[in-house]
């Protein structure tokens, strides 16, 4: 869908393709953040430019953890803190500490689609399990899909492709079912929650801590979000500092870190984040551009939940996604198939655009449901 993008506003025009494929941000980092770069830029300490631990350089560690001591609410300190290669590159690193070949790792779908190449790129194997029909959690498909080879479960929470967050007593049922399975099936099975749309959250939500739900947990999450900063690649991994293995995880992962090719998270990077924690863009463009995009697509007639949280809606299709993201290509909107997710019969919808591009499309999305529907009366 991205390169039919470029190929479309090529051919078209860029303002006449209403391009709602990618979750790229398009609001401009903070200030906050152009400045601490530039402070760091100009930084002429000697080797400033070094090798440094594979966990990342002590110092920004250690300012990631006072910082989740208070939005996590746990007792957490630099050396649970690996810096890591965007959220990507920190998922791919713990599985490839905690996987044995054929283990299996469940994830909710619909799912960010890369899950299922992180979990084989490590020998595991990826199960899918439906969410319920509002997208939160259905603690009993989990209960159904583990086995004696589960070795982790993956929850994004705002989640991509829905926006849905998952409730603090979900994750605590969570914590609860797989407690028990690794009683039965003596091992330890962890949740790895997926973290980097935590800002981006509307109507005054806040969010749970997972670490506050289940020890056997780790955070991944990348600033790439909440800063508007994907191409820099930056991010991290905490370990609940209450996980029964902690010191073995954070060794494995050290050395995850070095061995897949990552080495370490970039310098310039860690050093610019960690003079700024808890910064963010203006978290009220995205709530903006979501109130445009709903209720523009309800006057059309679309069905969806509104998202909770990150910039991404999911509406249902009346028709195959496949065939309906195709009618929408043809009014130049570029949209993804909600099959692609795990979750066929309804698309995504990034509204990380221009307001602009949100409502000049909506005459297009009226057309082809206008379509749809007569063609199904007719």
């Amino acid at each position: 869908m991205f390169e039919e993008g470029t190929s479309l506003k090529a051919k078209y025009g860029a303002e006449k393709v209403y391009d709602f494929s990618l979750g790229n941000p398009n609001i401009e980092p903070p200030e906050k953040f152009k400045k601490a770069l530039k402070k760091t830029i100009t930084d002429s300490t000697a080797n400033f430019h070094a090798y440094m631990p594979n966990t990342g350089y002590p110092d920004v560690r250690a300012s990631v953890a006072d910082y989740l001591r208070g939005e996590q609410k746990t007792n957490i300190c630099g050396d649970d803190i690996i810096m890591t290669c965007g959220a990507a590159g920190a998922i791919n690193v713990i599985l490839k500490a905690i996987l044995d070949p054929a283990d299996e790792v469940i994830a909710p779908a619909p799912f960010f689609v890369e899950y299922n190449f992180y979990v084989t790129n490590h020998g595991g194997i990826l199960k899918t399990v439906p969410s319920k029909e509002d997208f939160t959690l259905d603690i009993n498909a989990m209960r159904d899909a583990i086995t004696s080879k589960t070795k982790a479960v993956i929850i994004n929470s705002p989640n991509n492709p829905t926006g849905q967050v998952y409730s603090e007593k979900s994750l605590i049922d969570l914590g609860l079912l797989l407690k028990s399975a690794g009683e039965k099936y003596n091992r330890t099975i962890y949740i790895i929650s997926d973290e980097p749309y935590r800002k981006i959250v509307y109507d005054g939500l806040k969010l749970p801590s997972v670490f506050n739900c289940y020890s056997e947990s780790f955070i991944t999450t990348s600033y790439s979000k909440d800063l508007s900063i994907p191409g820099e690649r930056i991010g991290y991994i905490a370990v609940s500092p209450e996980a029964s293995f902690k010191d073995k995880l954070l060794q494995g992962m050290a050395l995850a870190n070095r061995i897949l090719g990552f080495v370490n998270a970039p310098a310039l990077m860690q050093r610019v984040i960690g003079s700024i924690q808890g910064a963010s863009v203006d978290i009220s463009a995205y709530a903006r551009k979501r109130d445009i995009l709903c209720d523009g697509l309800a006057a059309c007639g679309y069905e969806f939940i509104k998202p909770a949280g990150a910039f991404y809606l999911f509406p249902k299709t009346p028709i195959d996604d496949v065939e309906f993201v195709g009618l929408l290509q043809k009014e130049l909107i570029l949209t993804v198939p909600g099959s692609g997710f795990g979750r066929p019969g309804h698309l995504r919808i990034a509204f990380c655009v221009n307001d602009d591009t949100i409502i000049n499309s909506m005459p297009g999305f009226k057309k082809v449901m206008m379509e749809v529907n007569n063609r199904h009366t007719k």
